[in-house]
């Protein structure tokens, strides 16, 4: 065998351990060392040590834990129930009260948390029950909380778009001004979806009782005073001091940590108990993402090394694609490796095989990575494989079947593919607040 062939073995046979449930990172880190013992000898031990360190002092890597220990906090504090509380009261004339406080709750406590099952369990606990309690359609319950639950990964501070930009050398800080707006979106068009099936046909989503809904403004008022407001005012602080230049994404991040801190305090939630769980968590999740980048980048630098990313590149090339098509065939690739893969995977992964073919389409890494963002929330959607609807699933009530959860995120997949061929028809919905910014 040649060694492009070998590199493109290297490829196959670790898509065929990851189908197996072999652990990702590790064998990422095996086949690297492997085939690159194969083709650079004792040389690829000193890559590795050296990769890393490297990824262990990385700066734009710091902010991972950050977010995620703010996100363990809040989500542990239980300030979730207070949160949709106020949000309904404050929607309850609305039609399908409770699937917009459900999408309002998910879009606000995705930025604090970016943790997909996290969001979906909690809502699957708190509002799905009280969706179906109000004789709501198990269907469109279902694609609220599971479509609501994926939004962290677009909305920032996404994890994911720190990953892409450590990845893609493209500054978070901008990625998280450009996906914004296209998170808004999302959020805006699920909204129009279940208030427009409300109003078409009230039986899927019936109002409130009378009482439920003509609530007193001050009551409202201090509901919203004193549990949205002050997780508003912590995100909006946090991702304001980003986009404004105030404070790094790392900078922000340890102040959204100590502000999750004292949130929860003020909230009489804190215990010693709920901070070392929220510290193991963090520490066991960074663990995988920073192995998984020191896997992914002896494993790209081994594959490219063999001739395989030259192979795949000639391959690309030789199709003769105009740049649209270019996006259709590497949204699909990443639409259905969302199927076996986590978007950690795609992105440190396969993202990276994309990246040098972006110059000669003229496809901007910014745009590229924000409509990745969007790709990968259908990853969570499709069926067979939609881990949304299997979190939603373990905590639903019995008679709840997996079918129905299948056919109500159906619509809201749907939903995100328009908000793709919208950003793309409309680069400006995602490119426009960047440019203002940082001119």
């Amino acid at each position: 065998m040649t060694d492009p062939q070998v590199g493109i073995a290297m490829l196959v046979l670790f898509i065929f351990f990851i189908l197996l449930g072999f652990p990702v990172a590790f064998t990422l880190i095996a086949m690297g060392v492997g085939f690159g013992f194969y083709a650079m000898g004792d040389t690829i031990f000193n890559l590795l040590v050296q990769r890393t360190y490297g990824v262990m002092s990385n700066d734009v890597l710091i902010s991972v834990p950050l977010f995620l220990f703010m996100g363990y906090v809040i989500e542990r504090a239980k300030i979730l129930d207070r949160l949709f509380h106020s949000i309904q009261l404050a929607a309850g004339n609305v039609p399908a009260s409770l699937a917009v406080a459900t999408l309002v709750t998910c879009a606000l406590f995705a930025t604090a948390t970016g943790i997909v099952g996290a969001v979906v369990t909690l809502m699957g606990l708190l509002a799905f029950p009280a969706m179906l309690r109000a004789g709501y359609d198990v269907r469109i319950a279902s694609g609220v909380v599971c479509a609501g639950g994926c939004l962290g990964i677009l909305i920032p501070p996404s994890i994911m778009l720190i990953l892409y930009g450590a990845t893609a050398g493209v500054s978070v800080v901008k990625l998280y001004a450009g996906a914004l707006l296209p998170g808004l979106m999302l959020t805006g068009l699920y909204v129009v979806y279940v208030v427009g099936r409300a109003m078409l046909n009230p039986s899927l989503a019936p109002r409130l009782p009378k009482d439920q809904r003509t609530v007193p403004f001050h009551t409202v008022a201090i509901a919203l005073a004193t549990s949205f407001m002050p997780l508003a005012t912590l995100i909006v602080a946090v991702l304001g001091s980003i986009l404004f230049g105030i404070a790094t994404p790392s900078e922000a991040a340890a102040m959204g940590a100590l502000g999750s801190v004292v949130l929860t305090a003020a909230y009489r939630r804190f215990s010693f108990d709920l901070l070392k769980e929220s510290v193991f968590l963090t520490a066991r999740a960074s663990a995988m993402v920073c192995w998984l980048f020191v896997g992914s980048w002896i494993f790209s630098s081994v594959f490219a090394y063999l001739g395989g990313q030259h192979v795949i590149e000639t391959w690309v090339l030789g199709l003769d694609m105009t740049p649209i098509m270019f996006l259709l065939l590497t949204q699909l690739i990443i639409f259905v490796l969302g199927w076996p893969l986590e978007w950690t995977e795609i992105i440190v992964i396969f993202v990276p095989i994309f990246l040098p073919l972006l110059p000669h389409f003229g496809v901007d890494p910014l745009f590229f990575g924000i409509l990745i963002a969007l790709n990968l929330q259908t990853s969570f959607l499709s069926p067979p494989i939609a881990m949304s609807t299997f979190y939603l699933k373990g905590v639903a009530p019995p008679h709840v079947q997996l079918s129905d959860i299948f056919r109500g995120v159906t619509p809201f997949m749907f939903i995100v593919l328009l908000a793709m061929a919208l950003f793309y028809i409309f680069p400006g919905i995602g490119l426009w607040l960047p440019e203002v910014i940082y001119r």
